[in-house]
């Protein structure tokens, strides 16, 4: 296969909040690219990028599934990401790879929590994106309320380069405001042809209006164009577009597409948008190399950055890794130099060598063998040993390490038990890979009852994956209750000193250390200080103390939840020729943390979740009571076509079992969303609670 030049390459992202239309859309540009013959729809349970059961039956999508595809002599590689908030780690980890993204929007709920949390994180990682208000077919859809949500929700800079032509049934095309032509489909079937003509009488005000606006942000950007603008009084499409796509990339202003995907309207100029304002590898700086131990971001502004070449050492980062019955596939964003099948690479955020065997192009679950990849692409290689989400592999005559990938905190817990003695082999087998697949998913034993703890992101995130540990690795598991993932810190400093003295026939175990507990900011982590001096405690016991305090944080001294947030320093202590040891120095720093804590002024926290509930406006009232009931804090209410938005503060223990009694309050008009917020300590009769249970 030829390599295609870098600038004519785009990786984009698709992503969006949860039933916007994101796959729908992704299944139109699959079709209009001849990558797809036939169509394939999430309610009918046969598309291209939902191709897991469990995507299917539920007619969501749970991985980000990638797909090339070429539009006007330009491939694309296309990401379809996931927009339930469960399996938000999808779209943290596809963001990070991409060059651009489109941003889907509901024509009738406009910006949603979770386009809102896409959002950030798209900002977090600086990547250009457009928008397209999908939907405008449906009942209640209305371009111009939803177009202001972007300001009113994300604050940010948008520029309309469409407008719809009609609304709900009378949709029938857009506006093209950089040619200033009307588009006109001509029918809502797949593949209807649309043509040009002259825009609509009691559009043409309107037209005017936003192509001013249209025009005097985006020349901003560039002062050749705007000195065109000023000599013939407007400028050449050449010149417009060349403005968009640089204002575009540097996120002076985000563009602004529309139509309905589900009828076939407005995805043809959209792939023309992704084409001409999203940019290509070159068309970006490049990736930077990972922070130095202990370096915070902006510390260092020459941080090396990696530029898109195919004539320099290879680099890439390995975001995604599935287990299906070919094997182990992990997906790679190269970002520079050639790589061959069967050339060997360094790991080098693990440091070890990989060699790699075939590559594949995907298409979904469908797979086209390559021989090469090169800055660029986006390919699945097979035949890597210990490449986990988040390393980077390198040639071995540049080691670099490429900035890394944030995840996020599971919030929730079940225990998991096989129902056969058989079982307990491959159930740990089977969660161990599920678990190499997906970050944001923790594995751990119960250190008192022996149990299989597994942490995710929410009940659904949960419930996929034991689905899938059945279906997959043939396991049967009994399944506990869905439990809160509580954390315990502590809310004062103090100092514990601890002597194990342990006398036997022939040497004993002696171990003194003194170390002081202080709290931290909440999400900042674990962080040990070894503040020793003229070798009271001789440093090769000092690793055994900083080991004892982390394996006994995993269990804190309120209820056994793990600790969080703290910094322990060892000040202090004392050894002994012959019976000191690093297991006694490793006992005596358990020990001291147990007893140091309880006088740390330590609390439990609990997930406090940040919930969105659309509801008519006659339930309103029922609605806020049963959340303040939930000891839920209101944050906002506003008006949402003719439904209201609720959005609170509510802990998670408060929000098992809402939808029946969300349904059963509203008579199943309402619908709620909701995601992880922040920690918080419970209050003192919740705490008792849990402690009484815990005992």
């Amino acid at each position: 296969m030829a390599r295609t030049p870098l600038d004519r390459i785009r990786n984009i992202g698709i992503t969006a909040h949860i039933d916007a239309g994101k796959t729908t859309t992704t299944e139109r540009i699959l079709y209009y690219t001849g990558k797809s013959h036939r169509i394939g729809e999430v309610h009918d349970g046969n598309t291209t990028t939902d191709y897991m059961d469990q995507e299917r039956e539920r007619g969501i999508t749970i991985t980000s599934a990638a797909v090339t595809a070429v539009w006007n002599d330009v491939r694309i590689n296309v990401i379809d990401t996931p927009g339930h908030i469960d399996f938000n780690i999808e779209v943290n980890r596809s963001l990070r790879v991409l060059d651009g993204a489109v941003f889907i929007i509901e024509g009738v709920a406009g910006v949603q929590p979770q386009s809102e949390t896409n959002w950030r994180l798209a900002d977090r990682y600086n990547v250009p994106r457009i928008i397209f208000i999908n939907k405008l077919d449906r009942t209640g859809a209305d371009f111009y309320r939803a177009a202001a949500t972007l300001t009113e929700k994300l604050g940010i800079n948008w520029i309309a380069l469409q407008l719809p032509i009609g609304i709900e049934d009378t949709l029938k095309g857009i506006v093209d405001l950089v040619t200033m032509k009307a588009l006109i489909w001509e029918g809502d079937e797949l593949g209807a042809q649309y043509h040009e003509e002259e825009i609509p009488d009691d559009l043409k005000e309107k037209a005017a209006e936003y192509r001013q606006l249209l025009l005097d942000t985006a020349l901003s950007v560039d002062n050749a164009a705007m000195e065109e603008y000023f000599d013939k009084g407007d400028v050449s499409i050449e010149t417009l577009k060349r403005c968009i796509k640089r204002g575009t990339i540097d996120g002076t202003f985000r563009p602004v597409f529309c139509g309905s995907a589900f009828k076939n309207k407005g995805v043809q100029p959209l792939l023309d948008g992704v084409v001409d304002y999203l940019p290509s590898p070159i068309d970006i700086p490049g990736i930077r190399v990972a922070l130095e131990e202990g370096e915070e971001e902006g510390q260092n502004p020459d941080r090396r950055v990696i530029p898109a070449k195919e004539d320099a050492p290879f680099a890439g980062l390995a975001f995604k890794i599935i287990n299906d019955k070919y094997g182990n596939l992990t997906f790679v964003r190269v970002y520079a130099g050639v790589l061959k099948s069967g050339d060997t690479v360094m790991n080098t955020t693990k440091g070890h060598k990989e060699r790699v065997g075939r590559m594949f192009q995907m298409h979904a679950d469908k797979r086209e063998e390559i021989k090469e990849v090169s800055a660029g692409d986006i390919a699945a290689f097979v035949g890597l040993k210990d490449t986990g989400t988040g390393d980077t592999l390198a040639d071995q005559s540049d080691m670099v390490v490429l900035e890394r990938m944030a995840f996020p905190v599971p919030v929730i817990d079940i225990s998991v038990e096989p129902k056969t003695k058989e079982g307990v082999e491959k159930m740990t087998l089977g969660l161990q890979k599920l678990a190499g697949e997906d970050p944001s998913l923790r594995l751990r034993t119960d250190q008192e009852t022996g149990q299989t703890i597994l942490s995710g992101m929410g009940e659904l995130h949960l419930e996929i994956i034991i689905d899938r540990l059945k279906r997959e690795y043939g396991v049967d598991a009994h399944i506990g209750a869905p439990q809160v993932a509580y954390r315990e810190t502590i809310t004062k400093s103090h100092t514990e000193i601890y002597t194990h003295k342990k006398q036997t026939g022939g040497s004993g175990q002696y171990a003194e250390v003194k170390i002081t507990f202080e709290p931290k900011e909440r999400t900042t982590g674990i962080e040990f200080v070894n503040g020793t001096t003229g070798g009271s405690v001789p440093r090769e016991y000092v690793p055994a103390v900083e080991k004892g305090i982390k394996v006994q944080a995993d269990t804190g001294v309120l209820a056994g939840f793990p600790t969080v947030d703290f910094k322990y320093s060892l000040i202090d202590g004392k050894y002994h020729d012959v019976d000191s040891s690093a297991l006694a120095f490793e006992i005596a720093a358990k020990a001291c943390f147990r007893e140091g804590m309880k006088k740390a002024g330590p609390v439990i926290l609990e997930p406090i979740m940040d919930v969105e509930v659309t509801t008519p406006q006659d339930h309103v009232g029922d609605v806020v009571g049963d959340l303040n009931r939930r000891r839920g804090v209101i944050q906002n209410q506003e008006m949402a076509g003719t439904s209201v938005l609720v959005r609170a503060h509510v802990p998670l223990k408060e929000m098992f079992g809402y939808i029946s009694s969300l349904r059963g309050m509203t008579k199943g008009r309402a619908s709620f969303s909701m995601q992880f917020h922040h920690y918080d300590p419970v209050p003192r009769n919740v705490a008792d609670e849990i402690m009484k249970a815990s005992a």
